[in-house]
């Protein structure tokens, strides 16, 4: 006699970060939801690779896990603060931004209060099969969830999912595969190679924004000529080193409205609007721009020499590693192609660091036509973050293609969870505001003529482990 199906949950979230984790958070106290999320980690963990001490969030502590969708939650950063004793130290420290380190210890103090994550948790398939409280009436059905633990396989089912795998770390081709004497490492890995990359005594970080000027600026201390010194290099593609823009018109853009215009556009207007908008989320913080200024004068004054390069408008077009260079240890040498001047030179270093971003992907482990892709195989996504016909399988920070400068905002998380709650249960356990800009993003309807027509987001059939690789 086979065994009976698992009882199935009203929500199912896979991946664990904290747009995940801040929805299991807004979960909990609600009667009439229930709910497991799944992770293949041991536990929490936020971007250890890049916790650098005194490094703080590009946003305010409100942009904690809940208190945008509920600020008496017991799961609020200044809960943590007052539990953990911290609270008068940080109203003194008269600063809105908590240090990543402190938001990554608080993640955690969260997850430990939750008995709906599930870690060690490798999900391996989700199919949809027939709702057995269903008693053959209407066809309902569910999600199948499998996943696969140190000690054997597991079963769920689930009438809703929400897809949180997030993104994963990007490495251009042609700095993938490198062998050399020095390590190659992605800004997501940087702390467990800080040492080696500091001992090889020439590091060149390649890339832009706030993960790059962090480790330029983390190693910036160590760069000299003297024992136990090394070179550093910084090298970007991007025209400056531009820093984030933060004024408070612009902050506005982080609003339903401003996302309602956004999901409106053409499909390849919106592809468009993305490029033109990195400098909104992924520039320099202007503080760490002074420092880096401040700490390359320091060290400069009365004319010493400071073995330091920054590049910008510079593309890595080409890289290989030379085991003859540097006397026989080795080196990494990069193409470099200026685009103003279109001319190239070579540059070596011992080794690389990567700050080259993260990429959504569509996860393997979803069946075939589960999920509506559009033509260049992302997610399909809706004004309500689902990518499914009947609106059950919702997607959190995977919509940025589609969503705007919204998506991997932590501020908008809370908003976006309280939304797929009322897909969930069918009511508004957190109301959501829906205009809170001064500005509007389009022509008034009285003065436009008509309103313009909603462009569909477009989809596909195409089988999503075909078309994209898996992300976990």
């Amino acid at each position: 006699m086979s065994a009976a199906p698992p009882p199935a949950h009203d929500l199912l979230g896979i991946g664990i970060g904290p747009f995940d984790l801040g929805l299991a958070a807004l979960a909990e106290p609600l009667d009439d939801v229930t709910a497991v999320f799944l992770d293949q980690r041991d536990g929490f963990s936020w971007h250890a690779g890049m916790l650098i001490e005194g490094t703080t969030l590009q946003v305010p502590f409100l942009a904690d896990l809940v208190t945008m969708a509920d600020p008496t939650s017991r799961y609020s950063f200044l809960a943590w603060l007052k539990a953990t004793g911290r609270l008068y130290q940080f109203y003194i420290r008269e600063s809105f931004y908590p240090l990543r380190a402190e938001y990554d210890e608080y993640c955690r103090w969260v997850a430990g209060q939750l008995p709906t994550l599930r870690w060690g948790r490798r999900v391996t398939s989700v199919v949809r099969v027939a709702d057995p409280a269903a008693d053959g009436a209407g066809g309902d059905y569910v999600f199948e969830v499998t996943a696969q633990t140190a000690h054997g396989v597991e079963k769920y089912c689930a009438k809703h999912l929400v897809l949180g795998t997030g993104t994963q770390p990007r490495l251009p081709a042609h700095l993938q595969g490198l062998e050399g004497a020095g390590p190659v490492v992605h800004t997501s890995d940087y702390l467990p190679h800080r040492a080696a990359l500091a001992a090889s005594g020439s590091v060149t970080v390649v890339g832009s924004g706030q993960s790059a000027a962090e480790v330029y600026r983390d190693l910036l201390d160590g760069c000299g000529t003297g024992p136990g010194e090394h070179r550093l290099d910084w090298v970007t593609r991007s025209p400056r080193f531009f820093p984030m823009e933060y004024t408070k018109l612009t902050l506005e853009m982080t609003s339903p409205e401003y996302t309602d215009h956004y999901v409106s556009l053409p499909i390849e207007q919106r592809d468009v609007l993305g490029r033109e908008q990195r400098n909104l989320y992924k520039g320099i913080s202007g503080d760490l721009v002074d420092d880096i200024y401040d700490t390359l004068y320091r060290k400069s004054a009365l004319g010493a020499h400071v073995p330091t390069t920054l590049l910008s408008d510079t593309e890595v077009s080409a890289a290989r590693f030379d085991a003859d260079g540097a006397g026989g240890a080795g080196e990494y040498v990069l193409t470099l192609r200026h685009a103003q001047l279109g001319t190239t030179a070579e540059h070596r270093t011992r080794a690389l660091v990567a700050a080259t971003g993260y990429a959504a992907t569509v996860p393997g482990f979803l069946a075939p036509g589960l999920v509506n892709l559009d033509h260049r195989g992302r997610y399909a996504v809706t004004r309500d973050y689902t990518v499914d016909d009947d609106r059950r399988i919702h997607v959190v920070n995977g919509e940025e293609h589609t969503h705007g400068v919204t998506a991997p905002d932590l501020g908008f998380g809370a908003w976006r969870n309280s939304v797929i709650l009322a897909g969930v249960t069918g009511r508004d356990p957190y109301p959501t505001e829906r205009r809170i800009a001064f500005q509007q993003f389009g022509l008034p309807t009285s003065q436009a003529g008509p309103a313009p027509r909603v462009e569909p987001v477009e989809t596909t059939d195409s089988r999503p482990d075909d078309e994209m690789e898996a992300a976990r």
